[in-house]
């Protein structure tokens, strides 16, 4: 999802695209392979036999049962939700929210007994090492893998990226988007929905003088007691600080004991 964009927003190239799949794809086949074998396989947790039975069984289901197309299309709706789950959890701000956004589309796609590439490198690969007597590991490629791998691309592809990127970053009137801010302000913006900095100690904020022109979104006075009052809706041009950075002073960040502050060029 967010590497499709920023090759729909032509930040990175169909190249560094690839490169950053493939390296993510077989970097989690590693991660499953050690924590099938290592962790669960030689550490016996299925060893009691009802755990046992129920592992062949669910590969069975996940990989014998469903036709190849029928393991595709219920892959599309995995990684669908999966995304989607992401997507509306950068959009929260608090921690509670959060995981909230995220547990209900997750909740589904377990629910629903949808096909996610990642979670089928266990669950299936698990069956294997113990024995599993009618799937190996190229039946597992041809009739899990693959389909899983291409119907997870066009979920979160497809139906999340390119949907909400036509949205939102393309059309008349949409700023192209700097990544040359720099400064404390970006890196604080992570934690949450923006707004414009009112903060004296963060380069680049608004002068007196507009912070006075400046006008909220409803068209009301800016309150000048309070230090990071939304004036506008984020523009690029601006310096940005995150909801979470109206809580944490600059201070904790660039103050040490001794040294010159970034900020204020002074030593502390």
């Amino acid at each position: 999802m967010f590497m499709s964009t920023a090759f729909l927003h032509h930040r990175v190239t169909f190249f560094h695209l690839m490169v950053n799949w493939v390296v993510s794809f077989f970097g989690n086949l590693a991660g499953m392979l050690f924590f099938m074998a290592i962790i669960t396989g030689y550490g016996g947790v299925f060893d009691i036999a009802p755990y046992h039975m129920e592992v062949i069984n669910f590969a069975t289901q996940k990989c014998l049962t469903p036709t190849w197309v029928q393991i595709f299309l219920r892959a599309i709706g995995a990684n669908w939700l999966v995304c989607f789950a992401v997507l509306i959890s950068i959009s929260s701000r608090e921690i509670s929210s959060k995981i909230l956004a995220i547990w209900w589309p997750t909740f589904t796609f377990v629910a629903l007994g949808l096909d996610h590439v990642i979670a089928n490198m266990y669950f299936i690969l698990v069956a294997i090492f113990y024995g599993h007597p009618d799937i190996g590991v190229g039946l597992y490629i041809w009739n899990s893998m693959i389909p899983t791998a291409l119907g997870n691309t066009v979920g979160g592809g497809l139906f999340v990226r390119a949907t909400y990127w036509y949205l939102y970053l393309t059309g008349p009137g949409v700023e192209d988007i700097k990544f040359d801010l720099g400064g404390l302000g970006p890196a604080m913006e992570a934690g949450g929905p923006t707004g414009l900095s009112r903060r004296k100690s963060v380069p680049n904020s608004l002068s007196s003088q507009e912070e006075k022109d400046a006008k909220v979104i409803d068209g009301k006075e800016p309150e000048a007691a309070h230090p990071n009052h939304v004036a506008s809706l984020p523009s690029t041009g601006q310096q940005m600080v995150s909801g979470i950075g109206g809580e944490l002073s600059a201070e904790m960040y660039t103050h040490r004991k001794g040294e010159p502050s970034p900020i204020e060029g002074q030593a502390v």
